[in-house]
């Protein structure tokens, strides 16, 4: 049966070449998907593995997203990210950023496409991401069990790419978390020279659990927590408030932050520390937090470095002149 009148269940997923079916939309140069797939990142990676050998995986943000990780805020215009074998013939085509191998990078199928063995997927992610990024990932990774802390530092090996990174993020990750924003509050602390105990248990005089917050400054009674939009809605506002007194009357006190406190006004979380810990005040602490969030997806300036980075300047296919006998 002609392609352009099978059922679009009989299809083959996705093609190369140039197919006049209605049933197929264009990914790329020569590459296209079935329509009916959607239009989310699984259903374009169909198309997109068509550009790979079968020993050929997607590596790095794209095999990330895919794993339902958490993810820093990933900016339009990010490429696909494969991991080709060194004589694999390289895609040379926006969209794309690919790394060559001497030696094939294991991976697992995942609805229907290739991406990298986890520790390898971080590994990727850490040539290209900054600090606080890639926390955010290994934190997801570590808290959900996905992966051990042994697997991963058995891809950091010298003269890999990213090895260097991926170990510096490693010693600063602990897997206690349970949301992006709760590693970056934590992050803040540390870097501003705060020790922090996460998921601190807090118990009243009896001995019973009272709450559990997600930091306490060590040596204080201070527990700040990152507080997410779902905090703001009326069921979970009402029993907020009943936790914050319990928290109070244990002889603790509560400090909720948002995302913008966490992201623009850290100095007044640093502030706050300072008051627990009783020393003076000194603004300049907050400099290593905003040297490494400078750089983060989570911010304007990381995303166009990010882009700038993974991006290649591809050179200009040249165009047969007409009548020149080249063929199309």
């Amino acid at each position: 049966m002609d392609i352009a009148r099978r059922p679009d269940a009989d299809l083959p997923l996705a093609v190369r070449g140039h197919p006049r079916a209605v049933s197929y939309v264009r990914e790329s140069h020569a590459v296209h998907r079935r329509a009916d797939l959607g239009q989310d990142l699984l259903a374009s990676l169909h198309a997109w593995q068509l550009l790979m050998t079968d020993e050929g995986c997607f590596t790095a943000l794209t095999s990330a997203e895919i794993r339902g990780w958490w993810l820093p805020p990933l900016p339009p215009g990010a490429p696909v990210f494969m991991a080709l074998g060194l004589d694999d013939p390289r895609p040379m085509r926006a969209g794309v950023r690919t790394s060559r191998h001497t030696r094939a990078i294991p991976f697992e199928e995942i609805g229907g496409v290739r991406c990298a063995a986890i520790p390898e997927t971080l590994l990727a992610c850490a040539r290209w991401l900054c600090l606080i990024d890639m926390v955010v990932l290994l934190d997801c990774v570590l808290h959900t069990k996905q992966c051990d802390e042994a697997a991963i530092k058995a891809v950091v090996r010298p003269r890999r790419p990213g090895a260097k990174a991926l170990e510096r993020a490693l010693a600063l990750a602990d897997g206690c978390s349970e949301s992006p924003f709760e590693t970056l509050t934590r992050l803040l602390h540390v870097l501003c020279g705060v020790d922090v105990e996460p998921q601190y248990v807090i118990r009243d005089d009896t001995g019973t659990e009272v709450a559990r917050v997600d930091l306490r400054i060590v040596g204080t009674d201070a527990a700040p927590e990152y507080d997410g939009d779902e905090h703001e809605k009326a069921p979970r506002r009402v029993k907020d408030r009943r936790r914050d007194r319990a928290i109070d009357a244990a002889g603790y006190v509560r400090r909720g932050y948002t995302s913008g406190d966490i992201l623009r006004r850290g100095v007044t979380v640093l502030q706050d520390a300072d008051r627990s810990l009783g020393r003076p005040h000194d603004p300049s602490r907050i400099r290593p937090w905003h040297d490494e969030l400078r750089k983060s997806l989570f911010t304007d300036s990381g995303q166009a470095a990010f882009l700038a980075r993974v991006n290649p300047r591809l050179p200009k296919r040249r165009r047969a002149a007409p009548g020149s006998g080249d063929a199309a």
